[in-house]
């Protein structure tokens, strides 16, 4: 009986948290210009509208290289401060990691007010450039803690069996230690990437509209209706998450992300 009442209970959560996405995507195919479920007639141009229209598609472009541009940052700090930390045991590794972490447990509106206020008063407000520091800045820890995990499964022994050898530190790092841990790096990349590409606060604090991403121009859009485009910007978004989170799935050792290398040492 325990375990039917079991699968009930998942069979509810799973409905719960499918049922939302299969509402937007029935939306986003309304044949006509108004949300709309069920669905009125059957139609993709909503899809089509993203990459016609040219004030979608520039937003599209934007968000795609706010998170590109803050999600290579965030590798560019997080790289060399988990190294550090790994292999030398740095002091001053240990205060930037504490630093890097501290503002993804903070409230994103605390980060938001914070960049605000910075950038308006360096006179740099309104540049996308802001919005990928923030954004950088805020989503640091995930790289910081993927890379950390995969240096952690890499044995110091063959650092030492490198230097016998005659490797200096360069080439070690490039030969022995990047190939091992670029899965967590690529890892860390994703999840800072999917995260930017879909912030609102923090962006829209930092550029106003300016520069208007993809949550930004939905926010903006509701002043002038309801449009399944909105609905069908948010099915793309799902199929990226999607995309992303499979790659890193089948490529990112997320076993090991999930935990699964300490019970592996247990």
């Amino acid at each position: 009986m325990s375990d039917i009442f079991r699968r009930a209970y998942l069979a509810i959560i799973a409905i719960f948290l499918i049922a939302p996405m299969l509402v937007i995507l029935a939306v986003s195919v309304n044949e006509k210009k108004f949300l709309s479920f069920p669905p009125k007639g059957f139609s993709l141009r909503w899809y089509v509208e993203i990459f016609a229209n040219d004030a979608w598609f520039s937003s599209l472009i934007s968000s795609l290289a706010v998170a590109g541009g803050a999600a290579t940052l965030t590798i560019a700090i997080a790289l060399p401060v988990a190294y550090s930390l790994w292999r030398h045991d740095f002091k001053y590794a240990r205060v930037l990691f504490s630093l890097g972490v501290t503002p993804f447990v903070l409230p994103p509106v605390i980060m938001a007010l914070a960049s605000l206020l910075f950038f308006t008063a360096s006179g740099m407000h309104g540049l996308m450039i802001n919005v990928i520091i923030a954004h950088a800045i805020f989503l640091v820890a995930l790289p910081l803690v993927t890379i950390s995990l995969g240096l952690e499964s890499i044995s110091k022994e063959m650092i030492e069996v490198g230097k016998t050898m005659g490797a200096d530190d360069r080439t070690v790092f490039k030969t022995v230690i990047l190939p091992l841990v670029l899965p967590y790096i690529i890892s860390g990349f994703a999840f800072a990437f999917v995260l930017s590409l879909n912030e609102y606060i923090i962006a829209f604090m930092t550029v106003g509209f300016t520069v208007e991403t993809l949550p930004i121009k939905i926010f903006n859009a509701l002043r002038y209706g309801y449009t399944p485009v909105m609905a069908s910007v948010a099915v793309l978004f799902i199929v990226i998450n999607v995309l992303i989170f499979g790659l890193i799935g089948r490529y990112g050792n997320l076993p090991k992300l999930l935990g699964a290398q300490s019970e592996e040492r247990s």
